[in-house]
């Protein structure tokens, strides 16, 4: 199936483009950001060979969305989405770490604590922790923003100020930023029959010194989700945990040796499936959002794209 796995648009008044993991912006004259959610798929910090079907649609929508219904909790760069898989915004300056939260010890913070660790970026983790306990209060576990090709690393909010790579008057913004969207993203989530158990925002400072939320929210590349029914019976058994991520791409990499280390392989990823991870995506969509996925028109994505955000841009 089609897919949009690059771009190499060249928009009038474009400054600059920028190719992330998955997504591609484009500078617009310094003032705004045209953000595309490509196909690509990243696990362990590395972009798999294939693109995924619809994932950029997916991912754009369910992170506009959420934008809309946080925005009178925190301001978000966000301005419009001439495209399914586009989103243009206000131009900022993003700060250099990103806010991680959890609510349960799952995933990276579960390996961690497997392996003996009890101090999480500066947090102390209690003893006689299973995996996929919910913490008593949420933690904030931050990482520093890696440069293509590199890993995210984990860093205390202590070792954050001491390098300035925040000021101190912003991060306690961050931080209560971080707090509040997780807050409603926990109680939209429940709405849903669902956990949020973790996830991350990035935030940036607009031309007027505003702090703002950009990038993705919500969505399942950037949070986990447990189903709630059954929660705590699986718990109490030892059982694992129902979700809705990323999560069960990791797994299936991890089952075949690779975890992003140094000489490991990508293993091969068949067209079978890699239908079955649209679908999977397609299921995060309709569970995490409560509606029905509606799928674009992928006969040629790139001309799709650049028809609409031209028409955008011109108006």
């Amino acid at each position: 199936m089609n897919t949009i796995t690059t771009t190499n648009f060249n928009f009038p008044n474009q400054k600059s483009v920028y190719h992330g993991k998955v997504r591609e912006v484009y500078n617009i004259n310094d003032d705004l950001l045209v953000m595309v959610a490509t196909d690509r798929l990243s696990a362990f910090d590395v972009v798999m060979p294939k693109g995924i079907p619809y994932k950029g649609q997916i991912l754009n929508q369910i992170a506009t969305r959420f934008m809309e219904l946080t925005s009178d909790i925190v301001p978000n760069w966000l301005i419009a989405t001439p495209d399914p898989s586009v989103a243009v915004g206000h131009l900022c300056e993003p700060f250099k770490v990103e806010m991680v939260i959890r609510g349960y010890l799952a995933g990276h913070s579960a390996r961690e604590y497997a392996l003996g660790k009890r101090m999480l970026c500066g947090v102390a983790l209690t003893e006689g922790l299973k995996e996929n306990d919910k913490f008593p209060i949420p933690i904030i576990t931050p990482s520093t923003k890696a440069a293509n090709g590199e890993h995210d690393e984990d860093i205390s909010r202590e070792d954050i100020l001491a390098n300035g790579i925040v000021n101190e008057e912003d991060y306690l913004v961050l931080e209560e930023y971080t707090r509040a969207l997780y807050q409603r993203g926990t109680e939209i989530a429940a709405s849903r029959g669902l956990i949020l158990v973790d996830t991350k925002y990035e935030f940036g400072k607009t031309k007027d010194g505003q702090i703002v939320l950009i990038d993705e929210i919500h969505t399942p590349d950037s949070s986990r989700y447990f189903y709630a029914e059954g929660y705590q019976d699986r718990q109490d058994r030892g059982e694992a945990q129902k979700q809705l991520s990323k999560e069960f791409v990791r797994q299936w990499l991890i089952a075949n040796g690779f975890q992003g280390k140094d000489g490991q392989q990508i293993p091969d990823m068949s067209d079978e499936y890699i239908a079955t991870v649209s679908d999977r995506y397609i299921e995060l969509y309709e569970n995490i959002l409560g509606e029905k996925f509606v799928k674009a028109d992928i006969s040629n994505i790139n001309d799709r794209i650049e028809e609409n955000v031209l028409a955008y841009l011109k108006k």
